[in-house]
């Protein structure tokens, strides 16, 4: 029954914040905060329908003087609530361009200035990436990137694509790591309390006098130093600690 109530809560939701979304769209369309806006409005709302808190670390690792690569580890669908709470100012994410066919979301998330790539087309997937090293250079914005590609869907990381590290690389920007604990371990959308998903942001990586042929080695290093601090923050995770929304 929980489940039923929680469908017909988060359609309304999707509706009133989609359309809330565009609104933001329309009135300052492509602007990079309007992503972060509406990240925040879905997972404002979204968290408690769910049943999922956020406790959140190492925000003050957002704080870079230029722009940077997000590389975060991506779980379920739910990470539009999860991991959205957490995007800092001026932050636009690499998605699939099969997004913009999503009804109301699809819209507004190309009106918020995200960079959608055709992954089986080399060709539109490496002009992307053109696209996404101006923003960084040029717009001063930051991109957030699940660069496993997929979800994992809680059963640790995947193997990461190397885009994000050549982009990073390319424009010589640092990678900011962002991790979070494997929240899907016992959710349930018949039980009202899901618990604490753990989000840490990790000090940035800098790819200052990085080449191609580093990128192998850059990506290694990302991966085993997030999958660490996922391990981590799963292994903690019973601890009996406050829990909050994240308020980033």
């Amino acid at each position: 029954m929980l489940r039923y109530l929680r469908y017909t809560l988060l359609a309304i939701h999707f509706i009133f914040s989609s359309t809330l979304g565009l609104l933001i769209g329309l009135v300052r369309p492509f602007n990079p905060t309007n992503s972060r806006w509406c990240s925040h409005i879905y997972a404002f709302f979204g968290l408690p329908i769910i049943g999922i808190k956020t406790r959140v670390e190492g925000l003050e690792h957002f704080k870079q003087d230029s722009p940077y690569i997000i590389v975060c580890n991506h779980q379920s669908n739910w990470d539009l609530f999860v991991a959205g709470s957490v995007v800092p100012v001026r932050t636009v994410s690499l998605g699939k361009k099969s997004l913009k066919f999503i009804p109301f979301f699809g819209q507004l998330y190309w009106l918020a200035g995200n960079v959608l790539i055709d992954r089986g087309n080399r060709k539109k997937a490496l002009e992307a990436m053109t696209i996404t090293k101006k923003a960084l250079l040029e717009k001063n914005t930051n991109i957030w990137i699940f660069a496993e590609g997929t979800r994992n869907r809680g059963k640790n990381m995947l193997p990461f694509k190397k885009g994000a590290f050549v982009t990073a690389i390319n424009a010589g920007v640092p990678i900011v790591p962002v991790v979070c604990s494997s929240y899907l371990t016992n959710f349930d959308l018949n039980k009202w309390d899901n618990g604490t998903a753990r989000i840490r942001v990790l000090p940035a990586i800098s790819t200052a006098g990085m080449g191609q042929a580093d990128v192998e080695t850059l990506l290694a290093k990302c991966h085993k130093l997030m999958l660490e601090n996922i391990h981590e923050l799963d292994g903690n995770a019973q601890e009996q600690v406050p829990s909050k929304q994240a308020n980033a």
